[in-house]
């Protein structure tokens, strides 16, 4: 038989069969009670998943298991500052430039050594067992040992808050564990924080003049405070998993944090759950750790690496790869020294990464630009099911060719990548799957659900969906029979719980699939909000079997093979003068894939009849746009004022709108050009680097009033 038949015609016919055959189930509906209708579960799980690890009900057990199993092993790397030095920009601004040298680490034993003294030591200067501690950092191995200390205090509660200088955080904490950064932020509001008592400093400089504008308050260095410990142990007292483990509080971006209530046994049922989610974890693999501990989606992964033996490397957002912001020229950034195998990310910088190889691409042009296009069409291809000759030795000629180069800005060995926080767009999610040859696996959950509610199955390439339930959740829906009226699981579709809004436009019977509120229930669904006894009896209800459900006001879809998709946010919908609705969320993510926009916010006001748009520019972009349309002697400033620049960017907003078929009326019909960067210090985007819309409309109110006049 001629090669040609099994080189092509016998794999298409294999690929043609699968694709045709019968759909894989990943969601199954399961009676749970409550309210009238089924729930969805995770298909391989007859009830939800409380703890994977024997005999463990607590973060304190877990830790101490890990430490024991693995005790010779590495756990905490850390890179030494090598050298700092000031660059200036060429718009004049000036520029901090790190030289960061080898991970050096540490063990789990030396690592539960710091965590047992440590504990000791906050007795020794005077902490309490029933007072409250807070940790105001950057992640960093201290954060990270801090957080194992606490559970050692029996039965504290503590807050983990990434900006502690919100009154609301420091609510009877009198104990902060803090880097000197933040230090510098506690003394400025000194006055604010009543009830502190004692700071602890991560690093040994302390600032000099910190003790005498805090005179109330001791202040000492982790260091110190661990010595002491090692000097005078004190037993531990363990807590119970029912026990508060941690009040962390929600990002702000759709208003005020609230400071949101996690037992032990919360937030173990989401690490046992993504445990079974994530392919063959174990000693092989290394962690970057570089997104914010302050919220779950971190924290929850760090504490699964170091249960399953898995090195945890730490770097930041802005010394991720070689050409980050803060990495000198030359050097290596944190992916490239720690070559790890899994990350996690927020899309936002997933976008960055897919951005910032695209234009490296363009820019280089001649042969590798068109090289590199060819292949990842090929590629593109073979993805979307559409051309079956770019697997096999095709993709690995093309892996080895083109991608290899771009493996190599997250050191190379990348195998599987979490996504969370936010919707990943499907052109990034491919770009992923391509560039990196990792699957990457979307997930969905909010702090109230301890970062799980459901997560994508590692064989599904489908883009725009979150996968079926975590074993630790369910997701309410209700039924509805489009064909028959008796019970057939063939012409079953999986419903919202709360039925029908039509203020939103979304109702039962919308057509291909039926779309309403998501409602999570579970062992990984937190107690409620800290002090916010309304808030609490507003979004979370206790059904008659005593299981806990979490009203999200998140809209979404359920496909036939038990999938969720988030469509929408009920917050983000506003309804123009005409009776339009505006999906915001939905018209950002369509429109921020522009070469020319670093950041977007639209916005809409009832009263008008169009939605008007807040962009940053991005600089690079759009000096190189300058450049070829002979624009010159300005700065990137003056550039975002003028009227070209601006009408050249909305050009590119409209395009892109009609790519993503949104309605006329959703494209921004005028926009305001900003050239300054939101920035989580800035207080326009949190931590995760998703927008808090009300802090930017109020910084801004000036300029959106001004486009709706003119």
């Amino acid at each position: 038989m001629s090669p040609y038949i099994f080189g092509v015609i016998l794999p298409l016919l294999a690929t043609l069969l699968l694709r045709n055959g019968p759909k894989r189930r990943r969601g199954l509906p399961v009676d749970v009670g409550g309210e009238p209708g089924l729930a969805i579960r995770n298909r391989r799980f007859e009830s939800p998943v409380r703890s994977a690890w024997e005999g463990v009900t607590t973060l304190a057990e877990l830790f101490e298991a890990a430490c024991k199993a693995h005790a010779a092993r590495i756990l905490l790397g850390t890179r030494a500052v090598v050298a700092r030095e000031v660059e200036a920009g060429h718009d004049g601004r000036s520029f901090e430039k790190l030289h960061l040298g080898e991970y050096r680490w540490l063990p789990y034993d030396a690592v539960f050594e710091v965590v047992s003294a440590f504990a000791s030591g906050l007795f020794f200067i005077g902490h309490l067992r029933e007072e409250r501690v807070a940790i105001f950092a950057d992640t960093r191995q201290e954060w990270f040992m801090a957080l194992q200390v606490l559970p050692l205090l029996s039965n504290p509660i503590f807050y983990i808050d990434d900006k502690t200088q919100e009154q609301s955080s420091c609510t009877e904490v009198t104990t902060v564990i803090c880097g000197r950064k933040e230090l510098r932020t506690l003394v400025n509001i000194s006055g604010q924080l009543d009830s502190v008592k004692r700071v602890i400093c991560m690093d040994d400089d302390i600032p000099s003049d910190a003790s005498v504008i805090a005179f109330d308050w001791i202040i000492t260095s982790f260091s110190e405070v661990e010595r002491l410990g090692r000097e005078n142990p004190v037993d531990a007292d363990l807590p119970l998993s029912a026990d508060v483990a941690v009040i962390m509080y929600t990002s702000g971006s759709t208003g005020l944090p609230k400071g949101v209530m996690m037992t032990h046994a919360n937030v173990l049922a989401t690490l046992s759950a993504v445990m079974t989610i994530v392919p063959d974890i174990g000693t092989k693999d290394v962690y970057l750790a570089y997104l914010p501990m302050a919220h779950i989606l971190e924290l929850a992964a760090e504490n699964l690496m170091a249960a399953v033996g898995v090195p945890i490397g730490y770097g930041s957002p802005l010394t991720l790869t070689d050409t980050s912001n803060k990495i000198k020229k030359g050097t290596k950034g944190d992916a490239t020294a720690l070559r790890p195998t899994l990350m996690a990310a927020v899309p936002a910088i997933l976008d960055r990464v897919r951005d910032g190889v695209f234009k490296k691409v363009n820019a280089t042009g001649g042969l590798s630009k068109k090289l590199f296009h060819f292949a990842y069409a090929r590629r593109l291809q073979a993805v979307n099911g559409s051309w079956f000759g770019a697997w096999g030795l095709e993709k690995a000629l093309w892996n080895f060719l083109v991608f290899r180069k771009v493996r190599a800005i997250l050191g190379g060995q990348i195998r599987f990548i979490l996504s969370g926080g936010a919707p990943l767009s499907g052109d990034t999610q491919k770009f992923i799957n391509i560039c990196f040859g990792a699957p990457i696996g979307q997930g969905y959950g909010l702090t109230e659900t301890c970062a799980g509610a459901t997560f994508s199955d590692v064989d599904d390439t489908s883009v725009g969906r979150v996968g079926p339930p975590l074993p630790c959740s369910y997701i309410k829906f209700t039924l509805w029979f489009p064909e028959k009226r008796y019970f057939s699981y063939e012409h079953l579709i999986f419903l919202p719980q709360l039925i029908d809004w039509p203020e939103g436009g979304y109702l039962t019977n919308d057509s291909p699939m039926p779309r309403g509120e998501i409602v999570i229930g579970g062992p990984n669904v937190t107690l409620g909000y800290f002090k916010n006894e309304e808030k609490t009896k507003e979004l979370y209800k206790v059904d008659e079997r005593g299981m806990r459900w979490f009203y999200t006001g998140d809209v979404g879809r359920i496909h036939p093979d038990g999938c969720l998709e988030i469509i929408d946010r009920k917050k983000d919908i506003v309804k123009l003068q005409h009776g339009e609705y505006v999906s915001l969320g939905k018209v950002e993510a369509a429109l921020i894939v522009s070469p020319f926009v670093d950041n977007i916010l639209v916005h809409a006001d009832p009263f008008h009849s169009y939605c008007v748009a807040l962009v940053v520019g991005s600089q690079s972009a759009l000096e190189e746009w300058a450049s070829e349309k002979g624009i010159s002697d300005f700065n990137f400033s003056e550039l975002c004022e003028k009227e070209e620049t601006v009408k050249e960017v909305h050009a590119s907003l409209v395009k892109e709108g009609k790519l993503a078929r949104l309605e006329k009326f959703e494209i921004p019909a005028k926009i305001k050009l900003l050239s300054d960067p939101w920035t989580p210090d800035s207080g326009l985007v949190t931590a995760a680097l998703k927008l808090k819309r009300e802090a930017i409309k109020k910084t801004f109110n000036e300029e959106l009033s001004k486009l709706y006049a003119s």
